[in-house]
């Protein structure tokens, strides 16, 4: 795990540009008000990456604290986090082994970073790790890919091409499952031009793990979490299907 989003890493924010933290923040914000008795003030946010929820929360006056594995990714989010004008603590930090001597209103985990935790003791170290720095009725938010739309659906070849600033990156993703594993490992193949120059030619990687509602159920319930609802990602009154690719978990600490 430590190898992967190291030289990927510093490509991350221009591959994700279209991506819409601050809609996705949004929602966080509604589940706070639909699941929780009090609108957190502090939040943990898990596998933070370069701040992309980080950032928008911390502007919106929650008090945050941000841990990654990659050091390079937490290097950026400190930047862009300066840039911003905005106090979060950024830590490098596995959080299988996550120690901070503090506990959080709510802990978040977004982006598909449960799905890295790909052996049932991974994840039951990370669930454990997580509850012990949420306070009581704290809410645990996280995504994942689905299980049953991933078995229908399944990985494709993907090619996504984005210029930003004069710099021109092509990332190819070819992904193969391992049904008995639950796991699909995806080959990233990413090429960052520049005035038509090659600079970068980077191969990374990346295995992940799907998961299935009694599953995710089970963990949480071993690790004093209460599921209360799974949902379509982002979707909060829709059920998810073999349609779904990516699902949305909330969870209580009891």
């Amino acid at each position: 795990m430590r190898k992967i989003f190291q030289s990927y890493g510093k490509y991350y924010d221009i591959i994700y540009s279209d991506k819409d933290y601050e809609k996705e923040c949004d929602v966080l914000e509604e589940v706070f008000r639909k699941y929780s008795k009090f609108m957190p003030k502090t939040i943990l946010d898990c596998g933070c990456g370069t701040g992309g929820h980080a950032i928008p929360l911390a502007k919106r006056g929650y008090e945050v604290t941000g841990v990654d594995l990659s050091e390079s990714m937490i290097k950026i989010a400190k930047v862009k986090a300066n840039k911003k004008r905005t106090n979060i603590d950024f830590k490098v930090m596995d959080l299988r082994q996550l120690q901070l001597n503090k506990k959080f209103n709510t802990a978040i985990c977004m982006f598909a970073v449960i799905d890295y935790l790909t052996e049932n003791e991974d994840l039951q170290k990370a669930f454990n790790a997580v509850r012990k720095h949420v306070k009581r009725n704290g809410l645990f938010i996280f995504d994942f890919w689905y299980g049953p739309a991933v078995l229908k659906i399944k990985p494709s070849t993907r090619v996504k091409t984005v210029e930003k600033n004069g710099l021109k990156v092509i990332r190819i993703v070819t992904s193969e499952l391992n049904f008995s594993k639950h796991t699909s490992t995806s080959k990233y193949h990413l090429i960052a031009s520049k005035e038509n120059e090659i600079i970068d030619d980077i191969n990374e990687s990346h295995m992940v793990r799907f998961f299935f509602p009694q599953e995710i159920r089970y963990y949480l319930e071993e690790n004093s979490f209460k599921l209360l609802k799974i949902s379509e990602f982002l979707k909060l009154n829709k059920l998810p299907t073999e349609n779904t690719w990516n699902a949305f978990a909330i969870a209580k600490a009891i």
